[in-house]
């Protein structure tokens, strides 16, 4: 039964399916899950979504992407995250070279400096990610999901026996998280639009636990395995690509 359907249903709850409807609703609380909007009526498209905040979107972000010269919508867009500062860069590629257009402040995310390695560990991953669903339906008004476990993820795991990764990673709205970034719902609209215009293959997400670009040499977890340290250098390199003197 999904969620909808069985929040509605005029029968009444059985024992199973009334703790079923609890523990939907603390999933919907206390974790990324991003559930559907439990409302009446037909869920909305990402159409839909584009439709009802794009015009209000334009008129934010237009201006940045002028300033910085770069065509609106763009072709292709990076958000780097920071894990320590809890920032989010957005930044947008014009003739081979990005362009960095404006941050964004990470409201809430759980966790410490380090990757995210199993369910339930509280952690934001680390390393370079790509938006795979784009979902105007949010618990946490709109959201972007990662690939997460990525290649990488699958690789390290594999190496050392782990398995129940996890999964559900999305940037969204709102002001709570576990393991997700939220950026609030301003900033999800931002986002939502521009991806969906840009195409979600060409928007890439960077989380990194610090700022390589200015802290370069700095310690890991002392428990954190060893392959971190050459995830960290991978990440320290990909942020050249981002110099931190063009910001404006």
């Amino acid at each position: 039964m999904s969620v909808p359907s069985l929040l509605l249903s005029t029968t009444p709850c059985s024992g199973f399916r009334f703790r079923l409807l609890i523990k939907i609703l603390l999933i919907g609380l206390f974790s990324c899950q991003q559930m559907p909007v439990m409302a009446l009526g037909a869920m909305r498209t990402v159409d839909d979504v584009v439709r009802l905040f794009g015009e209000k979107v334009a008129l934010r972000l237009q201006p940045r992407f002028e300033f910085a010269d770069v065509a609106w919508p763009p072709q292709r867009v990076s958000l780097v995250a920071f894990k320590d500062t809890r920032l989010i860069e957005l930044w947008a590629l014009s003739e081979g070279v990005w362009q960095h257009i404006k941050d964004y402040r990470v409201k809430a995310m759980s966790g410490r400096a380090g990757p995210k390695l199993q369910e339930g560990d509280r952690q934001v991953p680390e390393g370079e990610y790509r938006i795979e669903l784009l979902n105007p339906n949010s618990a946490y008004h709109l959201s972007l999901k990662l690939d997460y476990p990525n290649t990488f993820d699958r690789q390290q795991a594999d190496m050392e026996g782990r398995n129940n990764l996890g999964g559900d990673i999305f940037i969204h709205g709102g002001r709570v998280s576990t393991g997700c970034l939220a950026v609030g719902n301003r900033a999800a609209e931002e986002l939502f639009v521009l991806t969906a215009l840009v195409g979600e293959s060409n928007v890439s997400v960077l989380i990194t636990p610090r700022d390589y670009r200015f802290r370069p040499d700095q310690p890991i977890p002392a428990d954190a395995p060893a392959w971190v340290h050459n995830l960290h250098s991978q990440i320290a390199s990909q942020l050249q690509r981002f110099p931190l003197a063009d910001k404006h």
